[in-house]
């Protein structure tokens, strides 16, 4: 998770990454997120006026429970008991699904598969969604304020991938053979 100021100052932006979750009852409090395949769930209680978002990569994992952010189970549990931490009642808790975009060829049906647990695992605790955009080939930029429920999206058609210096190290033993082209 990542804070930052906006340009206006009396708005902090949470990022959270992919694995991650954020809650918040703060009106100064915005949530944002860069989804392709994967799938963020943003619920809200508008009693409460507490509200979180997760993004989760992966419907299941080894074990269909597995005990990480990552997958889809566990990270729908702790977004829900964090709202249940901060007040939140779950017979008044709402959902907003977006995600679950086809984005290459590599990564198979994974959105689909995304997409298709949020809306199983919702449908089962009984949260009623108010709004969904799934599906797709294109990424979404996601910002939801949490105490308000309010969510915006922009579609993002190519997306530049985060470059990462590349380290070289010299070898320190002559057992390494380079090849050459």
């Amino acid at each position: 998770m990542f804070e930052a100021r906006t340009s206006d100052t009396s708005l902090i932006e949470v990022h959270v990454a992919q694995g991650g979750f954020h809650v918040s009852d703060s009106p100064d409090e915005v949530i944002k997120t860069l989804l392709g395949s994967c799938v963020a769930t943003c619920l809200f209680d508008p009693v409460a006026q507490v509200g979180g978002m997760n993004h989760f990569l992966l419907a299941g994992g080894p074990d269909q429970m597995a005990q990480s952010e990552r997958y889809g189970f566990y990270a729908m549990e702790v977004l829900i008991n964090g709202l249940l931490k901060l007040g939140a009642n779950k017979s008044r808790i709402e959902a907003k699904l977006f995600g679950g975009a086809t984005m290459s060829g590599i990564m198979g049906h994974i959105g689909k598969k995304n997409c298709d647990f949020a809306i199983s695992f919702l449908e089962c605790e009984g949260l009623p969604i108010r709004a969904m955009s799934l599906g797709g080939t294109q990424a979404r930029l996601l910002r939801f304020v949490p105490s308000t429920g309010r969510a915006s999206q922009r579609l993002v058609d190519d997306i530049e991938p985060e470059i990462q210096p590349i380290r070289t190290v010299s070898p320190t033993t002559d057992d390494i053979q380079f090849f050459e082209d």
